[in-house]
């Protein structure tokens, strides 16, 4: 049912889908950077962020970057050198090389597989935790037995089959580049996500569950590679007593401004997972009855951080549809609804929401690129990400605000 845009009182202030909670501390972090001018990239926030990441992971070191995609970069260059060696100027560790991919995902994950000159293989999404299905992965060595390389997600927040996938790994000798920058705090039978891959990374970003507006962590157990990340990551500067480089580097290492900030925000990672998870519970209890779903986990094996609480439309529930690669229409249907019809009604009461990451075998600019399902003629990353929406998740919205929320989405389905 098409929503009046005059029976929606949009709230006076934007609901945001993830932004920002600040507590304090951060300021007083920054502060100190600022008044000791310890401005750049070095200092004792920088020092401390370390610390207290591979503390809370679980590993041996962890090297502050200025992105979580910075992170992911080196970690893929890293695996590149191990598996194929230095490269030759000009080209990538990966070079000529196929990697396999998480399918469904913000494209952060797959764009330095091809910094690093290599191919992105899509692995479909399985339906239990919405991340790289084992089976498909399973199918895809034996189409290309040569891979030595994975790059694996944890989406929204949920862990993945992390020990399924470690197995299938290990079964065809290849390494893991763990992607839990959606997902610091979570964890997979008990232990922290990402601490399970070769190369783990996790982020910052401004809408993340702990943020420094920007800034990213590499995290290991190997001083060496731990050293190595952290000269590539300030140009590969040699020691020797002028500028020499030997090697390729990057202006990629975290401020000390930003450590400042993510500092500041340490002490509150539980209250803010608690926050959110009260959250995802209050939309599946005020959403109970409708044909939806939220987005799923293993309840068995795995604590999210619910970063992101989403939804998934039943089929049967679904009205027309169609969306192009720029642009989408939909025809209303009483006692059913899609994602771009709820999104439009979140938009009237002046709040966010958006769709699932749309997959990267179906992204134009890797349209060309493999794609591996779990059996022929599935597509379980396209079928949620048609089906499913990302709703307005901030840690501040208000239990009141939140009603007022699903009583618009339970008016979608009239």
């Amino acid at each position: 049912m098409l929503l009046d845009k005059n029976s929606v009182t949009p709230f006076a202030g934007k609901i945001y889908l993830s932004s920002p909670t600040m507590h304090g501390d951060e300021l007083r972090y920054m502060t100190e950077a600022f008044e000791t001018n310890w401005m750049s990239t070095v200092g004792k926030n920088i020092d401390e962020v370390e610390r207290l990441a591979a503390e809370k992971i679980g590993v041996r070191y962890a090297v502050g970057l200025g992105c979580g995609t910075a992170a992911l970069h080196l970690a893929i260059r890293l695996a590149g050198e191990r598996l194929y060696g230095a490269p030759q100027t000009g080209t990538g560790t990966l070079a000529g090389h196929k990697v396999f991919c998480s399918d469904m995902t913000f494209d952060a994950t797959v764009n330095p597989v091809a910094y690093e000159g290599g191919e992105a293989v899509f692995i479909d999404t399985e339906p239990d935790t919405w991340n790289m299905c084992p089976a498909a992965l399973e199918r895809a060595f034996a189409l290309y037995p040569d891979v030595k390389l994975i790059v694996a997600a944890h989406l929204y927040g949920t862990p993945a089959k992390a020990d399924e996938l470690r197995a299938v790994a290990d079964a065809h000798g290849a390494l893991i580049v763990e992607d839990a920058a959606e997902s610091f705090g979570a964890t997979y039978k008990g232990r922290q996500t990402g601490s399970f891959g070769d190369y783990c990374v996790i982020s910052f970003n401004g809408n993340k569950i702990i943020t420094g507006s920007a800034g990213g962590m590499f995290l290991t157990d190997s001083r060496a590679d731990a050293d190595k990340v952290r000269k590539w990551s300030t140009q590969s500067r040699d020691a020797a007593p002028w500028y020499q480089h030997s090697e390729m580097g990057y202006n990629y290492r975290m401020s000390n401004v930003i450590a400042g900030v993510v500092r500041g925000q340490m002490p509150y990672l539980e209250e803010h997972i608690a926050q959110k998870r009260a959250i995802y519970m209050r939309y599946r209890e005020g959403l109970r009855g409708l044909p939806v779903s939220m987005n799923p986990y293993d309840t068995q094996n795995s604590v999210p951080n619910y970063w992101l609480s989403c939804l998934l439309i039943d089929e049967d529930a679904m009205c027309s549809m169609h969306r192009g690669d720029l642009d989408y229409d939909y025809t209303p249907e009483r006692g059913k609804s899609c994602p771009h019809e709820i999104l439009d009604a979140l938009t009237l009461l002046n709040a966010e929401g958006r769709p699932i990451w749309k997959p990267m075998h179906c992204q134009p600019i890797y349209r060309g690129h493999g794609f591996v399902a779990a059996a022929d003629g599935a597509d379980v990353s396209a079928d949620i990400f048609r089906r499913g929406l990302c709703l307005p998740s901030d840690n501040k919205m208000t239990p009141e605000q939140q009603s007022r929320i699903i009583d618009v989405i339970r008016r979608c389905f009239d």
